[in-house]
């Protein structure tokens, strides 16, 4: 595998370490008197419930409990909101949005202004779910976890540089830590006990009605969730969509992949009672992972 610039000695401080453009990710920004108001109906996670200067894992499902889009969302304060999407496609989810505001005062908008940039460092100031910084200057998110120190900087008209290389390997350390980056091909087909969100603290069961919010707490509170994320490693190239297979029995599908220098990393869904056996995926040998801890905020 290439050199890992997750341990290399330079990078013991976000100063130090050589940033790099997060190319699908974008900022949607609800701001507004009702924006609060608006996010904690529209979306998954208790929105109320987060203080100024911090930040969630959240989402927005469809009326069966499907999820659309995952998203980390930040308060900025008490009218303005962010919602950092990894890999979706923010123009279309700021357009199905629209349709629910009806009378509320939230203004809706992707901010093409801003630029999403990471580093395989520890943040200078932000720590787990409270973010530093000013719109501004920029701001930075601590993405750090059981896999080592991350930070996530959001500025306007940022110069980091493009490094596929360090792009991807930031995504495999999003998809070992369980957090899904899906494709259109799998939006909007797993529940958020499917994709093991609970990991991550993303949904509530108790905030009230929201899109998908009955499915979400019938399978929570009857205890019927069959299925999680399972983490597997290839030697070669894998794709959202195909079948984990062990020997002829379809265990699982797979959601996410990204490469990770000379090995692929993949997300799947598969049963949670049981881990497959000479597990493969067209044809190609994977070898399950655990998955690491540390990124709930």
């Amino acid at each position: 595998m290439p050199d890992n610039p997750q341990t290399r000695p330079d990078n013991g401080s976000a100063s130090a370490a050589p940033f790099f453009r997060l190319q699908s990710a974008r900022i949607l920004a609800l701001a507004g008197r009702d924006a609060v108001a608006f996010a904690h109906a529209q979306f998954m996670n208790d929105v109320e419930a987060l203080p100024d200067g911090h930040w969630q894992w959240n989402g927005w499902l469809t009326p069966k409990g499907r999820v659309i889009a995952l998203f980390a969302l930040l308060r900025l304060e008490g009218e303005t909101l962010w919602a950092l999407l990894p890999d979706a496609d923010a123009f279309a989810l700021a357009e199905r949005l629209q349709r629910f505001v009806f009378r509320r005062k939230v203004a809706i908008a992707v901010r093409e202004d801003l630029q999403v940039a990471g580093a395989f460092a520890a943040p200078l100031q932000a720590e787990g779910s409270r973010w530093a910084g000013t719109q501004a200057d920029g701001i930075e998110l601590d993405l750090g976890g059981a896999g080592g120190p991350r930070t996530l900087r959001i500025a306007p008209s940022a110069a980091a540089a493009v490094d596929e290389d360090a792009e991807a390997h930031w995504i495999a350390a999003d998809l070992r830590h369980g957090l899904p980056h899906l494709p259109v091909s799998q939006a909007e087909h797993w529940t958020p006990q499917q994709l093991s969100l609970e990991r991550l603290r993303a949904f509530s069961v108790k905030k009230g009605c929201y899109p998908g919010q009955e499915i979400v707490a019938r399978t929570h509170f009857l205890g019927q969730a069959k299925r999680g994320l399972a983490l597997f490693e290839a030697d070669a190239p894998l794709a959202p969509g195909h079948e984990v297979r062990e020997d002829d029995t379809v265990f699982g599908t797979v959601i996410a992949t990204a490469r990770d220098g000379a090995a692929h990393v993949a997300l799947a869904v598969g049963p949670l009672d049981r881990e497959p056996a000479r597990p493969h995926c067209e044809g190609i040998p994977l070898r399950l992972q655990a998955l690491l801890g540390g990124l709930a905020r």
